[in-house]
């Protein structure tokens, strides 16, 4: 199982990648809820998921994820992701800055016995220490 979890984490990126909306409905179960900063509602199944996609990309237009690597277990696969892109449109009230990134984040995905996404956990890191002490607001 922990392969299949593994191949399917290689289709999700070139979901995210291509913004593919049946590979989306295909990977991620239709009552998956997601929460997002861009949103105050519960997102659901892959077009909610797509949605956070769509948002990023209007404020990053090149915005890419690549697999750094990747860990499986029981039910869960923990990735680590590379995104990089341009800051080449408005992004939460702040203009666009032309600036390039890259950065790494961590996340966990969870499936059901069908072997769909069902949940998506992003690891905070020093986001979620800045937060708490008020430095960083969401």
């Amino acid at each position: 199982m922990n392969e299949q979890h593994k191949e399917i984490m290689e289709r999700f990126k070139t979901m995210i990648n291509t913004n593919d909306k049946v590979l989306a409905e295909e990977l991620i179960a239709p009552d998956a809820e997601f929460q997002s900063l861009t949103s105050s509602e519960i997102l659901y199944g892959g077009k909610g998921y797509l949605s956070v996609v769509d948002f990023m990309r209007q404020s990053f237009s090149d915005i890419h994820w690549e697999i750094e690597d990747m860990a499986a277990e029981d039910n869960k696969v923990a990735v680590s992701w590379i995104c990089s892109g341009t800051h080449d449109g408005d992004f939460m009230g702040m203009p666009p800055s032309g600036k390039k990134f890259s950065f790494r984040c961590m996340n966990f995905y969870y499936f059901n016995a069908d072997n769909k996404i069902i949940k998506d956990v992003a690891a905070q890191g020093m986001a979620g220490l800045l937060e708490s002490l008020g430095v960083l607001q969401h």
